[in-house]
């Protein structure tokens, strides 16, 4: 009888052991865990940061009441902004809780975002360069310290761009490689221990 105790003891114990081993390799190389490993969250709080400030230096904009063309006239700093706020909280909970759908979702908005950073990119370029003349051109030193202003209001917003760009990147190329991992076929090797004392059949 003991001997029965003891080798349904020892059973159990070799059991445990290798669904814990098993375990520890799956969070090893499952293609989420390799995500999550890359700090989504940490990028995802930077991003919301840029959102934020986006946002603000809008209603900043719109608050000045300037004439002048910039930014709002395409609206950029408000659908940047929420766009980087959807993109920060999609890292944040996506670096919380992977999964193979809600890292579909992150990738998508990257992209968007991405986009939308390109188009906004390109504005503001032109709005620069216009500054630049206007600046140039007017002996105003009331124009001319508006122009510096806003020059230095819409370089900010470009900068901080620029900065979530290559954030955006490097999350698109991370999430994709994750994806592209899931998406391949997994091999599965299952072995079956069996207890001390047991015979097995002649082949």
């Amino acid at each position: 009888m003991e001997d029965t105790g003891s080798t349904a003891e020892a059973k159990t114990t070799a059991e445990d052991g290798n669904l814990q081993m098993s375990d520890r390799l799956l969070k090893s190389t499952k293609p989420l865990h390799r995500f999550v490993r890359m700090e989504p969250r940490s990028l995802g709080i930077v991003i919301l940061l840029f959102g934020c400030a986006e946002i603000l230096m809008g209603f900043q904009l719109h608050l000045a009441g300037e004439n002048r063309r910039t930014s709002l006239n395409i609206y950029s700093p408000f659908w940047q902004g929420v766009l980087f706020v959807v993109c920060g909280n999609l890292s944040i909970y996506t670096g919380l809780h992977p999964s193979k759908k809600m890292m579909t979702v992150s990738l998508s908005m990257y992209v968007v975002s991405l986009l939308g950073i390109i188009v906004s990119g390109v504005h503001r370029i032109v709005l620069l360069s216009l500054y630049q003349r206007i600046r140039r051109w007017n002996r105003s030193d009331w124009i001319t310290v508006r122009m510096d202003l806003l020059y230095g209001i819409e370089g900010m917003l470009l900068t901080s761009s620029l900065c979530a760009l290559v954030l955006l990147i490097f999350l698109i190329v991370v999430a994709r490689m994750a994806l592209k991992s899931t998406n391949e076929n997994v091999q599965v090797i299952v072995q079956q221990s069996l207890p001390p004392g047991t015979p097995t059949a002649a082949n």
